[in-house]
């Protein structure tokens, strides 16, 4: 190589460190910026899992401290008295105050409980489906049977998730109605299914044979 050569080599360098420094001093602040960010989003992740974490605990102890109370109408009131801060939280705080209400002889305000829940639209469905069937069952001496069918009908829809708990529910009232073969055809169709659990299926039969009927084969698949 040529001292020309390398002189113009020199100068090349020369320039391409002058342009880096040039846009260093220009954009260096973008990637403090970044760095800064990243950092500070770091701190931000690890103090919202602290809180969350410490809220949980709160939580906990809370609703512990509440439930070890011997009487009802006393649980019922330190429940009432805990702050849930999400949704899935304030879902199980509820079920648990409609219990003590339920239990110390406040079963309207039990019902509203469970009501707001099964209305909460960003619990899933197994919560909400659950809080309308237990308000359905605390309402079973109070609704009248008609309202109370067609609110099961309504959870025994094709893929519901307690779909067999209220096809059980509806052969009850079938009962309370006077349709005894109503109920035997619905409690025969229970035990068919191929999604029934064992506990279900030996309540529809036990139930089949207290009527007077015959439980028939198992021919479904059960899942």
């Amino acid at each position: 190589m040529s001292d020309v050569d390398s002189f113009i080599d020199e100068v090349t360098e020369e320039v391409r460190r002058d342009r880096l420094y040039l846009q260093l001093r220009r954009w260096g602040w973008v990637g403090v910026l970044a760095v800064v960010l990243i950092v500070g989003g770091a701190a931000f992740n690890e103090y919202r899992k602290a809180r969350d974490a410490t809220q949980a605990q709160k939580l906990g102890d809370d609703i512990l401290a509440a439930m070890q109370l011997n009487d009802a109408a006393e649980r019922a009131d330190a429940l009432a008295q805990v702050t849930a801060n999400s949704a899935g939280e304030q879902a199980v705080l509820g079920f648990l105050l409609s219990g003590a209400l339920s239990e110390s002889g406040l079963v309207e305000q039990a019902v509203e409980q469970l009501n707001a829940i099964a209305v909460q639209g960003d619990l899933p469905e197994i919560y909400r489906s659950i809080a309308a069937f237990k308000a359905l069952l605390l309402q079973s001496e109070t609704m009248p049977a008609g309202e109370r069918r067609q609110q099961f009908e309504a959870l025994a829809a094709p893929g519901a998730p307690l779909r067999l708990l209220a096809e059980e529910q509806l052969a009850l009232i079938d009962l309370t109605d006077g349709d005894t073969q109503a109920a035997l055809e619905r409690l025969q169709a229970i035990r068919q299914d191929a999604e029934v659990s064992a506990d279900i299926q030996q309540r529809a039969t036990q139930l089949i044979v207290a009527l007077g009927g015959t439980p028939e084969p198992i021919t479904a698949q059960q899942g």
